[in-house]
Order: C-alpha cells, then sequence, then structure tokens
C-alpha cells in the first residue's frame, strides 16, 4: 500500500519546548519509531510541519543587524525543509537499515491572485503573551492572532496547485525509495504568466492540503495525518467534546473545525477522500500503525457501511 504521512508541525518542537536542535533531535525518536513500523510493510511518502521552525529563523532574521532585509518566507521555508529533512533521514537510516531514504527540497505551485495573501491564517512561530506579541507586530509589521492561550504570528497561506517535484519523487517512490518531500507545504511559488518562472512568494502553504494534493497526484492509497490528539472531537475545548472516530467528507465539513487548528486537516482528509475514493485518516503520531490497521483514530472513507 502506498501511503502519504502529514506530519504535525509539533513533532520535532512541542508546544512550550525551548527551540533548541538539541530539543528537536531528542523528539525525533518518536517519530522514527512512528514511520518505521509502516515503512517495513508499505510505500511511504512522508511531508512535515514547519511553523516552529519557520517563525524561529522569520524572527532571528528580522532582528539581524547585519542583513538590511529579513529574508523571505519561501527561503526561511526551504532552509527549514533542508534541516527537518536532514533530520529524519539520519534518524530513519538508524531505524530502517538497508532502506533507500532521501529527503527532497519541493516547491509548491499557488496562484498569484489567491485571495489568502489578503487574509493571513497561519500560525508560525512560538506562543508569545498579548503584549510581547503586540510588541513584535509593531516592530516587524507582523500580524499576530490568538492560538489557544497565547498569541502567535499569522502569515498567508494560499492553497496549493500542484507539487512541482510531483514526477522526481514519483520514480524515486518506484525505485524503492521512502521519501520526505513537501516540508512545510513546500517552497510557496507562482509561475511567471509570461516566462513560466517561478518565483518565491511571502507565503506558507498548508502541509496538510498539500500532502492531500501530493497522495492524490502519486495515486496513494491511504492518507494519514498525524497530530497531538488521539482522534477528530466535535466540540473541542469545550466541556463535553465527543471523538469522532468514522466520518465522511460531508461529516467533517458539517463539524465547523477551526481553521488555524483542526481545519486544515479535516479539509485535507475530505478533499482526498473526495476525488480518489480512497481512505484518510487523523489521529496521534504515536498511534500511526493502529491508525492504519483501523484501531485508532478518525477513519475518512466515501460511505459509512451500515449495519
Amino acid at each position: 500500500m502506498r501511503i502519504v504521512i502529514a506530519l504535525g508541525g509539533n513533532a520535532l518542537l512541542h508546544r512550550g519546548e525551548r527551540p533548541d536542535a538539541a530539543v528537536q533531535e531528542a523528539n525525533i525518536d518518536r517519530v522514527t519509531t512512528a514511520i518505521a513500523g509502516l515503512a517495513l510493510e508499505h510505500e511511504i511518502v512522508v511531508t512535515h510541519g514547519n511553523g516552529p521552525q519557520i517563525g524561529l529563523l522569520a524572527e532571528e532574521s528580522a532582528a539581524d543587524p547585519a542583513l538590511s532585509a529579513p529574508y523571505p518566507l519561501d527561503l526561511l521555508g526551504a532552509q527549514t525543509q533542508g534541516m527537518i529533512g536532514s533530520l529524519l533521514v539520519r534518524a530513519l537510516h538508524d531505524a530502517l537499515p538497508g532502506h533507500r531514504i532521501a529527503a527532497l527540497v519541493t516547491h509548491t505551485l499557488v496562484r498569484a491572485d489567491d485571495p489568502a495573501f489578503g487574509r493571513p491564517t497561519k500560525f508560525v512561530g512560538q506562543v508569545y503573551s498579548r503584549e510581547i506579541a503586540e510588541s513584535l507586530a509593531r516592530k516587524h509589521g507582523w500580524h499576530i492572532a490568538k492560538d489557544g492561550t497565547g498569541w502567535r504570528r499569522v502569515v498567508p497561506s494560499p492553497s496549493p496547485e500542484r507539487v512541482l517535484e510531483t514526477e522526481t519523487i514519483h520514480e524515486l517512490l518506484g525505485g524503492g525509495t521512502l521519501v520526505i518531500c513537501a516540508g512545510g507545504g513546500g517552497v510557496p511559488v507562482t509561475a511567471d504568466s509570461d516566462t513560466g518562472a517561478a518565483n518565491g512568494v511571502e507565503a506558507v502553504v498548508d502541509k496538510d492540503l498539500t500532502a492531500a494534493l501530493l497522495a492524490e497526484d502519486l495515486k496513494a492509497d491511504f492518507l494519514l495525518i498525524l497530530t497531538d490528539v488521539p482522534c477528530v472531537y466535535a466540540g473541542y475545548g469545550t466541556h463535553d467534546p465527543q471523538p469522532v472516530l468514522d466520518a465522511t467528507p460531508d461529516d467533517l465539513r458539517r463539524g465547523g473545525y477551526p481553521d488555524g487548528t483542526m481545519g486544515p486537516k479535516t479539509e485535507a482528509a475530505a478533499r482526498f477522500v473526495e476525488r480518489t475514493g480512497a481512505l484518510a485518516a487523523i489521529g496521534a503520531l504515536d498511534a500511526a500503525y493502529e491508525i492504519v490497521h483501523g484501531r485508532s483514530g478518525t477513519l475518512v472513507r466515501p460511505d459509512l457501511t451500515v449495519g
């Protein structure tokens, strides 16, 4: 079975942790364990988030007096792909001796006229108090929004149209390679209307929506979205959250899940299932193997079996 795995942005850097390299290296073991068991039985493509990492790099770049201007988000996204890809490759080489493993810097085509450029919603970086977040927003010209009990920077998140390296990924899979790609949703680029040249843009593409698109184009059998909760919950954050263990795309869309948290994950699963008729699931990183085998998580499928 061909499985596309979308790792949450907090897989290597959990909420509230110091963004040190050593912390992320220590967290890689959980990710490796989750992926390795599946890789022994299936063809695997791994995508990953980069929200904490790209936010850290953006803040450092904005504060660097040696620069005449901060590095743009597209180049910072490429940097995070290299860093996280390297961590995953090294750990998986140890866990899967004899396997071919490659990390590929990939680019995602978006539309220059996407309305998302005028409506920043994608959280990046650390969680701050409101006072500190507002101070940073004034200093750097950032947009901020509330995230749980704190505040974070938000940036535009245009919809992915195509992963430019899809054919290369397909060829690597055909040669038995576990591929790590589309990190942070891929480096966002637009196509020049005259030449077709790829131009980087100031945005971060949602990694779950990119994973769904890539899974569709690769004709994957299963889209596995891994996060920090065991399943989707109706009424999450209320006094009476209810686990959603089995759902159709329509069920998920009626749930009204927030844009900044579960919304992109449920939309990604819904799109993949609708467009392919295959299966998707959302659940906890540590339960990845159990989710694929139907013992955990939220299963998303075209039709529910009655009786």
